[in-house]
């Protein structure tokens, strides 16, 4: 996988990333992934306003009590407002958990739904988006921009609706204890406020690029832990470490400057709210003592120190919130992003094949991956049923697109593929692959037992059948020695057996399939004699009485073929079968005397 990197930039220069093209848009899309869950969400923000309400009682009971101690209120009893406090601060504490609670058990169950229609429909895109995408920055979405969203939903909502009504309600109660005193506190606002938005404007960008880069270097990460073989049969370690350190690096500077900007919100924060605290101490205390005392007790005052606290703390709640929130949005655009990508067509309403017999048709088919690159140039064949096609020529002429084209992996831009003598473009995609049997050169085996690869090609199989399919593939000998035979617990693509043995065991998973259209990847190369005898000759059942098309590297394994194509820079340059092209001594005949002085 070629992933190009960018190379490392400062965080002081402008950072070119897509704003967010819809915040309005993305939260209604989060907003119906909880349908289900919507009762549970305004039970939430009822205990949110409950809570609320009781945490603009607290102080104002404390002032209460001052009050009462300083003989200010008689109405009151001391004893009382002590009970009073404390079923304020219980009932707070239980709606406070209560509300918690069930935030999380939304957010949860939120983020359970996305990541389920995630992996879903990326399982059901084209191959073409896995090719233009890198692995890692889909791995980045599928994981931490969906857990983004997850611990935002945790949090963000019920501190955002606390912050608004704690603050609204702060503001309305100050005004009706001290209109002059709630004007001194609200002096801050305007300082805040600037404050806040010189630091946000600087922040936001910072963390949209903290994810991006993150996305970057998982996808680094990815494709050298992949490749880690080939880093060091070519000393390349250093070369790999440089290059993550590029990438930590790079993530490093974008992640200090926003946790920079973002360390200024408590620290600005805490100053104005020691100055509102002066302000109120200072002017309130001075009325208190002059002759107007009765228009302010010390208990309004102790009143308003702990409101001025309360008012400001929701305004850095909010301001934190902020780019909590926006960076969560931004995760869940690359989420829709994926989702709103073009499934490949499988359930439509297109024929479905019960039964083939193989006979394929390309007709005129052309195909590029872009206006610049057209990798095959109407390209003509037909390959009857039961017939062996081959198709041979150097690296990019063509032979894996053909095959692609043939899968339903690629569409034809012109030209058009018979199966049956029906259009391909009219049969269902999932019905045709129905039919298809493949055996790659390098075969891929799952995380799970022997047995439960082979029946990856039927999964209704029974053992039996698992067993005979093995026995047709020359596998079943080298499965019983192993110790817990097909039950034998296979990881990390097959490590742990020979390649030679995978093969077999993809093999047997065609086998059991049993296709009426075979595609063979040359699953004899890199073997050694014994084992490739052993391929050949499941390869031969295998292939019998089906239309098979084989990407041949070594010549001499497709002498018996019906018809091979020589293709070169997406054309077909010759055809017949490896006697006649021989004879016709031209590219193949050539290809062949190469490969035999090589052998040699």
């Amino acid at each position: 996988m070629n992933v190009q990197k960018d190379q490392p930039r400062s965080p002081h220069l402008p950072v070119k990333r897509p704003e967010i093209k819809n915040v309005k848009e993305t939260v209604l899309r989060i907003w119906s992934y909880m349908a289900t869950d919507r009762w549970l969400f305004w039970l939430v923000i009822l205990f949110v306003i409950i809570s609320s309400a009781l945490s603009l009682l607290g102080p104002y009971f404390i002032g209460t009590a001052v009050d009462v101690m300083t003989g200010s209120i008689s109405s009151y009893g001391f004893g009382q407002i002590l009970l009073i406090l404390a079923a304020v601060f219980i009932l707070q504490s239980v709606a406070l958990a209560l509300q918690n609670y069930w935030m999380i058990d939304i957010a949860q169950h939120t983020v359970y739904l996305m990541r389920k229609e995630l992996f879903a429909h990326v399982l059901k895109l084209p191959v073409l988006f896995f090719q233009r995408s890198k692995s890692g920055d889909l791995m980045s979405r599928l994981t931490n921009d969906i857990e983004n969203v997850s611990r935002t939903l945790n949090t963000a909502v019920i501190q955002l609706t606390t912050s608004v009504l704690t603050l609204a309600g702060t503001l309305i109660v100050m005004f009706w204890l001290s209109p002059l005193l709630t004007w001194m506190t609200l002096t801050i606002v305007p300082i805040m406020f600037f404050g806040m938005k010189w630091i946000t404007n600087r922040t936001g960008k910072y963390f949209k690029k903290q994810q991006s880069e993150l996305g970057e270097m998982n996808g680094f990460l990815e494709e050298t832990l992949s490749g880690h073989t080939m880093v060091k049969l070519f000393h390349q370690e250093h070369r790999v470490i440089d290059q993550y350190q590029k990438h930590n690096e790079q993530l490093r500077e974008v992640g200090y400057w926003a946790q920079v900007y973002s360390g200024f919100i408590p620290k600005l924060m805490n100053s104005l709210n020691n100055f509102s605290f002066a302000i109120i101490v200072g002017i309130g205390g001075w009325i208190a003592l002059s002759t107007n005392a009765a228009t302010i007790s010390i208990g309004v005052i102790v009143t308003f120190t702990v409101y001025a606290r309360q008012f400001t703390r929701p305004l850095n709640d909010l301001a934190n919130q902020f780019n909590t929130i926006l960076s969560a949005v931004a995760g869940a655009e690359r989420v829709f992003t994926i989702l709103d990508e073009k499934e490949e067509e499988m359930h439509d309403r297109k024929k479905r094949l019960e039964k083939i017999d193989g006979d394929v048709v390309f007709k005129q088919v052309s195909f590029a991956y872009n206006e610049e690159e057209t990798v095959l140039d109407q390209i003509s064949f037909h390959a009857k049923p039961g017939q062996t096609i081959a198709l041979v020529g150097p690296t990019g002429a063509g032979k894996t697109t053909v095959i692609s084209l043939l899968t339903r992996f690629y569409v034809e831009q012109s030209g058009s593929i018979y199966l049956d003598g029906t259009d391909m473009k009219q049969i269902s995609n999932e019905s045709l692959r129905d039919h298809l049997g493949i055996v790659l050169q390098d075969a891929y085996l799952f995380d799970t037992t022997i047995r439960e690869n082979i029946r990856y090609g039927k999964l209704d199989a029974s053992d039996d059948e698992v067993e005979n399919a093995a026995k047709m593939a020359n596998a079943h000998s080298f499965i019983e020695q192993l110790p817990a035979k097909y039950d034998t617990l296979l990881e990390g693509n097959g490590h742990g057996i020979s390649q030679g043995q995978r093969q077999l065991i993809s093999i047997a998973r065609a086998m059991l399939r049993n296709p009426s259209i075979l595609i063979l990847d040359e699953a004899t190369s890199s073997i050694d004699t014994i084992t490739e005898l052993k391929i050949t000759d499941a390869l031969n059942r295998l292939m019998d009485g089906k239309t098979s098309f084989i990407i041949a590297h070594r010549l001499n394994t497709i002498e018996e073929a019906d018809l091979i194509l020589v293709l070169k820079e997406g054309q077909i340059i010759e055809r017949g079968t490896h006697h006649s092209l021989l004879q016709q001594k031209g590219f193949y005949a050539n290809l062949v005397e190469t490969q035999t002085v090589k052998e040699a």
